[in-house]
């Protein structure tokens, strides 16, 4: 990075924990990790005042190793809700209560929104009535830093603030007013579905490409929603038995978004599917396909 750009990304970084901090972030987890999203180095915990000063040298040393540099804001008395893989024009839906907005490539938007409590089925039902991806990690790659997936070589695209509103904190009051937690998003018509598993002599994967032909579309209707697909497809597979590894790694086979994302999309995906599949009710739901 010459020293104008490195100055440029640093300013941006240092805006983006400002924002964060401004809504109660205290700490941050820092990631980095390669073009295929495994993971290099970690650190739990850092605390803001020392990431702004390791900040420069972190995104220096980042950017000549093609390293991506992603953060995870904590805070005592606040969450942090991200809303990713937001379109232009959902992005704008939620700007009246974001504190901070990203495009983490072109055209590609995040939306992070602070609020004093929040239950799981609230975060769900925000995250469905925005469009935004439901299996969203809550970490993000700081702005500033590049964003290097293999796709976009050999021209990485930079991660760039959007959108601030320091200090903004979003009630569930006004979020049900601008009808973002309804959960009455049109969806799809699903093919007849079924949840029962194979014969306990028969060792299968679900079918990969019914769960994708049943995937509700994209909140502009003009394709399947990929990251709801990999979600149902990993939820029946555990259901079936395999585990959560080994479902990550078949992820990685069968979805193209996880190869794209690497295998820590693969696996938090899988994690997360693992954990619906132990608070899912006796009865089973009906929006799964399987064989």
């Amino acid at each position: 990075m010459t020293s104008d750009a490195q100055a440029t990304a640093y300013g941006a970084s240092r805006a983006m924990l400002d924002a964060f901090s401004s809504v109660g972030a205290k700490t941050f987890d820092l990631t980095f990790t390669t073009r295929a999203g495994v993971k290099v180095r970690f650190r739990r915990g850092v605390p803001l005042g020392e990431l702004r000063r390791i900040m420069p040298v972190e995104l220096g040393m980042a950017a000549r190793r093609q390293h991506n540099v992603i953060l995870r804001p904590r805070g005592p008395a606040v969450v942090f809700i991200q809303l990713d893989d937001l379109n232009a024009e959902a992005m704008r839906r939620v700007l009246p209560v974001s504190f901070l907005a990203l495009e983490t490539s072109p055209r590609n938007y995040q939306a992070w929104i602070a609020t004093p409590e929040a239950t799981e089925d609230f975060i769900r039902q925000l995250r469905h009535a925005t469009g935004a991806d439901p299996t969203a990690s809550g970490a993000t790659r700081a702005a500033g830093s590049l964003n290097f997936k293999n796709k976009y070589a050999p021209r990485f695209p930079r991660v760039e603030i959007a959108h601030g509103s320091p200090g903004r904190i979003a009630r569930k009051e006004t979020l049900a007013q601008l009808g973002l937690l309804t959960d009455d998003t049109p969806q799809r018509p699903q093919a007849p579905c079924a949840w029962a598993k194979p014969r306990a002599s028969v060792r299968s994967w679900p079918s990969y490409q019914r769960c994708i032909a049943g995937a509700p579309l994209t909140r502009d209707n003009t394709r399947p929603d990929i990251s709801r697909a990999d979600f149902t497809w990993c939820i029946i597979a555990i259901d079936w038995g395999w585990g959560t590894e080994d479902t990550a790694a078949r992820l990685m086979e069968v979805s193209t978004k996880a190869r794209e994302n690497g295998e820590r999309y693969a696996l938090r995906t899988a994690q997360r599917a693992a954990a619906a599949v132990d608070r899912r009710s006796a009865k089973p739901p009906k929006a799964f396909i399987v064989d």
